[in-house]
């Protein structure tokens, strides 16, 4: 005879288990929908400075970007954004040169996934992400 708490934890333990699972499996695929967001912006971005003023780059466990300023004639590194898959999070650790931003990844319908900035507990658009992400480094001169 087993109790009736004990069959309530074992399935909603299962159920903890399979969201865990897909939401796993769906990082990968939005890495590449933030690419396709971030690599929009680099391209505009670009296109109003320069060619080389920044590059995009991505990875099978990240997205790198690197913003550079003409100085004495010559292209320099001016700053650079890593975007890193985290499964033990799940999401992604953006590192912009100062404290690492956490955004878990939580799964919707229709095989959408949701951002939540895990330091301020709010949840984002992709644009709102974005925007988080590469602001400081393409315009470091501007208060955000």
């Amino acid at each position: 005879m087993t109790s009736q708490w004990l069959q309530m934890r074992i399935a909603e333990e299962k159920e903890r288990r399979e969201r865990e699972r897909l939401t796993l499996d769906r990082l990968p695929r939005a890495l590449e929908e933030l690419h396709v967001h971030m690599a929009a912006c680099v391209e505009e971005y670009r296109q109003a400075f320069g060619k080389e003023a920044a590059d995009i780059d991505m990875f099978p466990s990240g997205i790198k970007v690197i913003v550079r300023e003409q100085h004495d004639g010559e292209w320099q590194q001016a700053g650079k954004v890593e975007v890193t898959i985290v499964p033990a999070l799940p999401g992604f650790q953006i590192d912009r040169g100062g404290e690492p931003l956490l955004i878990e990844l939580g799964l919707l319908t229709d095989d959408k996934v949701s951002y939540r900035d895990r330091e301020h507990d709010q949840y984002l658009g992709i644009e709102e992400l974005t925007r988080r992400i590469l602001d400081r480094s393409l315009f470091p001169k501007l208060a955000e």
